[in-house]
Parts: structure tokens; sequence; C-alpha cells
């Protein structure tokens, strides 16, 4: 059960930050805390993985902030969420045989996150009169909560 809730909770940081859950999950595995041995997402844990996703985690923050990025809801970007989010869900799985349940859960996590994050966020920018502190705060809910997930697999 408590994987089930760990990959519906990372499906929601893919909603938030699409690249953060498999850069997180990728960690996860490099550093022996998720056993993806012998199934087709051993590569999470290849060495050079966790490296090239957080590089990748690192520019979707960044760009984030752009004014020509666009909506979280525009259908690459929701779709982008969902497959990251479903990715990350089934390594979570993968360990004790539920990966296709990691993965539906964390398709569902992702559009929970998705839609709950960008109401969040607008919200956040309404009161602060902008957006980027808005952005900012969830830059930081989505890394400490993908933390959260990692820590939670030792």
């Amino acid at each position: 059960m408590t994987l089930y809730l760990l990959s519906l909770f990372i499906g929601i940081v893919a909603g938030l930050r699409a690249m953060t859950a498999p850069a997180a999950v990728s960690w996860a595995a490099g550093l022996g805390l998720l056993d993806l041995s012998g199934n087709w997402l051993a590569f999470m844990g290849y060495r050079f993985t966790p490296w090239i996703l957080s590089v990748l985690a690192l520019a979707e923050l960044v760009t984030d902030k752009l004014p020509a990025t666009p909506s979280r809801k525009v259908p690459q970007q929701f779709g982008a969420r969902i497959v990251t989010g479903a990715l990350a869900g089934a390594a979570i799985g993968a360990g004790s045989g539920m990966l296709a349940g990691g993965a539906i859960l964390g398709a569902i996590g992702a559009v929970i996150g998705t839609l709950g994050g960008a109401a969040i966020r607008a919200r956040l920018a309404a009161a602060f009169g902008r957006d980027r502190p808005a952005a900012l705060i969830e830059d930081l809910v989505a890394m400490t909560g993908a933390v959260l997930v990692v820590l939670s697999l030792a």
C-alpha cells in the first residue's frame, strides 16, 4: 500500500515539474534505494541517467519562469507530465512487482498535480501580484515532495 501512495505522490510531483519526478526516481535507483534490476526500467539506475535527468529538471526549473513557456495544460505539456508521472510511478512499483499499478497511480497523480498545481499557482500569483514568487514556491514544493518520496523508499 505504501508503494502505491508513493507512486501517486511522485505523480503529483510530475504534475508540478515534469522532469523532477523521473530525476528523483533515477537517483533513488542509482543510489540503491530502488531495485530496478531485471526489468525494462533498469536504465533509470544506470550511471549517467540521474545526471542527465537532473540537467533536464534544472532546465525545466529555468524555462518554467520564461514568459514564452506554454501552459502546463496544453496537450503536449499535459501529456509529458502524465508520461513522466507514469514512468516514475512504475519505477517505484516495479521493485515489488506492482509496475502497472504504480504507472496508473503515477499518471493519476500527474493529472492531480497538473490541474491542482496550476490552480494553486494562479491563486498564489494573484495574491503576490506576480507569478515568479508563486513559481518558486511551486519549485520548492515539487523538490521537497520528490526528496520525501525518495527518502521514504529507504
